[in-house]
């Protein structure tokens, strides 16, 4: 008899696992994909491909922007240098002092004149801006559009970065794009539903405007048929002290990747620097960012209801859970400011540090030989990129971002060239569990299959 319910156990768990395969496979994923168990993402900011990785060996890179390297001014005719570029770290806007007083029209190395730990400026990254960057492809008008001009198109060669060595030792991805227009508020929501917030009867004051000729007069923060596009902070907290009331977004009830796994019993979490101190309302000034936290913004995820604890977690909970091996099938890491590489308030070497700290320890944690690491960035920052972004929808993509992926299932030295946005991490999620699909962009993604064999 008990031989008899043995046989029966390991029959269903047969069935199950080809059912899920069959699943995976239905999805585009790769066969053996069901060799991954633990799936991780760390969700670094504001920086584009050319702007960190335009010399990589091997990438599409500086040496073939051809003519997006040439910006023109609003009319389309190419500047005879460089306009600005002006120095945002500061109020009154001054140019950079360190720079020359002329820049060539074309993409400049910021490592001449300043060091990868200084704090630099940050630069407007916005939903119908950089659409107006993107010029229609020709990526030629992004000094045209930036608040700092011609710094828009500035540089760092990274190959000192500790990134980069992961980079040639793994995978890099150099075409992959971030999932929307514009900046981190609406990438953070696209990471985990692939959605556009609502925001209906949102103030006027809010609301996107245009000239009689169809020209953008003013950004705003939601479109003119109610959607939230641009920074806004979640009604149910946690949000600044000083924050406007109309700049909360009012709570959100599409379908997450968090719901689709949780219908299926699947552990995931969400873990942010500095959760706990913000939740706690103990914060420092500046040290957080609450539209960094997309799922605060869903009605499953407010305050009183046990998912928040459950689901939404810091980075000490991150850190443990590596090194004693239980970290979920799927997780989530957003770093606090200050390293997470936003420029203005993180540089560049501190963040890379952090980074690959968190790489050291996966790499050494017991989960490691069936991980999968994305580290990959929410947008692009303001800053230049010369490769066209495909047409997908009304919402994006935007701009490249580097993109790696570090796992023992990742091709070695390898840089794939396939055409991705971040939709392709849910859709890894999605394939590798047999989830439905979120929406229409992450149903066509591609869950990284030039990246991953096994």
């Amino acid at each position: 008899m008990r031989s008899l319910l043995h046989r029966c156990i390991a029959a269903l768990a047969i069935a199950m696992w080809f059912s899920a395969a069959q699943d995976a496979l239905a999805q585009g994923a790769p066969a053996g994909i069901g060799k991954i168990e633990t799936i991780v993402v760390l969700y670094l900011e504001n920086r584009s491909f050319d702007h960190l990785f335009g010399n990589f060996p091997g990438a599409n890179g500086l040496a073939k922007a051809s003519k997006a390297a040439i910006q023109t001014d609003e009319n389309g005719k190419p500047y005879a240098e460089l306009p600005g570029p002006l120095d945002l770290r500061s109020a009154s806007k001054p140019r950079y002092d360190k720079l020359p007083a002329t820049l060539a029209n074309r993409p400049f190395r910021l490592n001449d004149y300043y060091r990868m730990d200084e704090l630099m400026g940050s630069l407007i990254h916005a939903f119908h801006t950089q659409q107006d960057q993107i010029n229609g492809g020709k990526m030629d008008h992004f000094a045209a559009y930036s608040d700092a001009k011609g710094y828009a198109m500035g540089y760092w060669d990274g190959s000192t970065l500790r990134l980069w060595k992961y980079a040639k030792d793994y995978t890099l991805a150099d075409n992959f794009f971030h999932a929307a227009f514009g900046g981190s508020f609406l990438n953070h929501l696209w990471l985990v539903c692939a959605c556009t917030p609502k925001y209906p009867n949102a103030p006027k004051d809010l609301v996107v405007k245009r000239d009689a000729g169809g020209k953008l007069v003013n950004e705003g923060y939601v479109t003119e048929d109610g959607y939230g596009v641009n920074t806004m902070e979640p009604v149910g907290g946690p949000f600044g002290r000083t924050t406007k009331p109309e700049r909360l977004l009012p709570v959100q009830d599409m379908p997450t990747i968090g719901d689709r796994l949780s219908a299926k019993n699947i552990a995931w979490a969400w873990y942010s620097g500095g959760w706990r101190e913000a939740e706690a309302g103990k914060e420092k000034p500046g040290s957080f960012a609450y539209h960094h936290q997309p799922l605060a913004f869903f009605k499953r995820f407010q305050r009183g209801n046990p998912d928040r604890d459950k689901y939404l977690k810091d980075l000490e909970d991150f850190e443990k859970d590596i090194v004693a091996g239980k970290l979920p099938p799927v997780a989530i890491y957003k770093p606090r400011s200050g390293i997470n590489q936003h420029p203005s308030n993180s540089d560049v070497v501190s963040s890379d540090a952090h980074a690959a700290d968190i790489l050291d320890k996966l790499v050494k944690s017991p989960q490691w030989p069936k991980m999968v690491v994305i580290v990959t960035y929410d947008e692009n920052g303001g800053f230049w990129d010369h490769v066209a972004p495909p047409k997908r929808d009304r919402w994006g993509p935007g701009a490249r971002v580097p993109t790696v992926i570090v796992s023992p299932f990742a091709k070695k030295g390898h840089v794939d060239h396939t055409s991705y946005d971040t939709t392709a991490i849910l859709k890894l999620i999605e394939a590798r569990h047999g989830l439905a699909a979120l929406g229409t962009a992450d149903a066509a993604a591609k869950p990284l299959t030039g990246a991953l064999q096994f």
